[in-house]
């Protein structure tokens, strides 16, 4: 049985030397990272558990090309973020679901405003699927644009376009939402 302190280098190293709960141990530890993407990029739980299933399905059958512990990271978010738009893509409506209510999503901090916090997950729900995945990747995982440009098949000047125009489209949802909480105060 492995070990939590087993890097992924040397969880790698034993899944290509065919230990099956190697395998397991790298689902165990990518399994919220992956799942929180998909559901804030789907806004659905099912949807989002059955999308992560579908990731770890492809990169057990895709163990060979991953080369190392942070390509498995990289690997993973390009397949989950580039999943989430294809499927998004094929829906016409994509039904949302309250994160605060979702189990297994990365914490955002209890000093935050929740009522903001909420307005801001209702206007990244609503942009469209490929400004949705560089917002979220950017911001939830943390990634640079041009770590994003290559998981997402994009130029680094259209990630850089599309995090300008949501960050404008998400600070007009903001302000839009406070003028209106001004003019019919409850």
């Amino acid at each position: 049985m492995s070990q939590p302190s087993d890097t992924s280098e040397e969880l790698l190293s034993r899944i290509l030397a065919g230990e099956a709960p190697a395998f397991a141990e790298v689902v165990r530890l990518q399994q919220r990272s992956v799942y929180s993407l998909a559901l804030r990029m789907l806004g659905d739980r099912q949807k989002a558990e059955d999308l992560a299933q579908e990731v770890f399905l492809q990169l057990h059958r895709n163990l060979a090309t991953i080369e190392s512990g942070r390509h498995l990271q990289f690997w993973l978010r390009k397949v989950t973020a580039n999943r989430a738009i294809d499927r998004l893509r094929r829906e016409s409506r994509v039904e949302t679901l309250p994160l605060e209510a979702a189990d297994g999503v990365a914490d955002e901090g209890s000093d935050a405003d929740p009522i903001l916090r909420r307005r801001l997950r209702a206007l990244v729900a609503r942009l469209p699927p490929a400004p949705r995945a560089v917002v979220l990747l950017r911001y939830q995982e943390d990634l640079d644009p041009t770590d994003i440009a290559r998981a997402l098949n994009m130029s680094i000047h259209t990630v850089k376009s599309h995090l300008k125009r949501s960050l404008a489209a998400l600070r007009r949802g903001i302000e839009a939402a406070a003028q209106d909480e001004v003019r019919s105060p409850t």
